[in-house]
């Protein structure tokens, strides 16, 4: 987190100059002579609230963009993670103006009463559950939002895909952070003709990535509360589970899983799981692949798919609405500051990161500066005689 923080940090101090410099574009012969230039100016003051599963990461990199876009900002961090809180708090007052960063601690109720604010933007990043209680009342002052949501984001694995690469990339995606990743890949399709070599090179995998007994590696997390555990451990199906399954309440553990032979019926396909279990499903062509995907409630935040074929790639990456992702490989173009990262419709709505970041809290203002000679009169009343050269002008 704090090394994706610094990517950000320092890549907007080398390219902000260049960000912030107005844009020229052209001017139409009719509103000549004139030059025109977009200008970017601050949004004003914001609220951003951040999520418990990365709270230094998705609390400092909306931080960085509207700093740097030249505003205001208040602060909410999530309760689950108080002693990141406690941290991220004593950094802001250390380092900002109250009047410049202010730092809101508490719950449920503080967060209402900031929402009960105007502000003139609020960033969230969270539930689609709470993105919808936060964009309501965002409506009620008319202020405009940026709501970085959730999705169940398939991960397709093709017939001719290399599948120990497969593999280990999608371990790595899904298991960083026990699971607890809005980007992690929620669930596998995979081709049935590779389906039972694939899980059978996931158990092997997961055994060399994690160890025998994945409780006792230092490189594998905890679910962050009693509440998120229940919810997660409700979603595990014992007799389709061919790996993982082993739980530890007191340790809030819950270990890699994996469970085959799912359908659109079973619970663990109704909700995003946010949690180290790996759903798998088989199919035969791509139709399916777009059948399953449509069949559930919400535009994917990411997508995911393992091929060699371009063809195969371009159909799926082309076909599929979601808000990014990609091709061989998993989570990795949420780290790239030159993409833009958001979701669509209900997995999200407006993206960030690098410059993308400095223009979601800027606005970008349209300015048009005419000369006063030569004062044309074409523009002017009385018209007649006028509209056929207008007409022309304007092609």
């Amino acid at each position: 987190e704090t090394g994706f923080v610094l990517q950000e940090l320092n890549g907007a101090i080398r390219h902000l100059k260049e960000w912030m410099r107005p844009k020229r574009v052209k001017t139409p012969l009719i509103s000549q002579p004139a030059r025109s230039e977009i200008i970017y100016t601050p949004l004003g003051v914001n609220l951003i609230i951040s999520p418990f599963n990365y709270p230094v990461g998705l609390t400092f990199s909306p931080l960085i963009a509207a700093i740097a876009a030249g505003n205001t900002a208040v602060v909410k961090t999530s309760e689950l993670t108080p002693e990141c809180g406690a941290q991220t708090r004593n950094l802001i007052e250390e380092l900002f103006d109250r009047e410049y960063v202010a730092y809101v601690p508490g719950a449920i109720k503080e967060a209402q009463m900031l929402l009960e604010q105007k502000f003139d933007h609020i960033f969230f990043t969270g539930s689609t559950r709470v993105g919808s209680i936060v964009m309501k009342a965002a409506a009620e002052h008319l202020t405009p939002v940026t709501l970085e949501l959730g999705g169940k984001s398939p991960c397709v694995v093709h017939s001719d895909a290399r599948l120990v690469v497969a593999v280990d990339r999608i371990i790595m995606g899904k298991y960083m952070n026990a699971g607890q990743t809005c980007v992690a890949p929620d669930y596998a399709l995979v081709h049935e003709q590779v389906k039972d070599r694939f899980l059978d090179i996931m158990k092997k995998r997961l055994r060399a990535r994690y160890g025998q007994d994945p409780s006792e590696s230092p490189d594998y997390g905890r679910i962050v509360s009693d509440k998120h555990f229940d919810r997660i451990l409700g979603l595990i199906m014992p007799d389709k589970v061919i790996t993982g399954g082993e739980y530890d309440k007191g340790d809030r553990y819950i270990a890699p899983t994996v469970m085959r032979d799912v359908t659109l019926e079973d619970k663990v396909m109704s909700e995003e799981i946010f949690g180290p279990i790996l759903p798998v499903m088989g199919y035969r062509d791509i139709d399916e692949v777009f059948k399953v995907v449509s069949e559930l409630p919400r535009h994917p935040l990411s997508f995911y798919v393992f091929s060699e074929s371009r063809e195969v790639q371009d159909r799926l990456v082309y076909g599929i609405q979601f808000g990014g992702g990609c091709v061989n490989h998993c989570v990795m173009h949420l780290v790239n500051d030159n993409l833009p990262f958001g979701g669509v419709g209900d997995s999200g709505m407006g993206s960030y990161h690098g410059i993308y970041g400095f223009r979601r809290f800027s606005h970008s203002k349209s300015v048009l500066r005419s000369w006063s000679r030569p004062n044309i009169p074409l523009g002017y009343p009385p018209y007649e005689g006028k509209l056929g050269i207008v007409r022309r002008l304007l092609g």
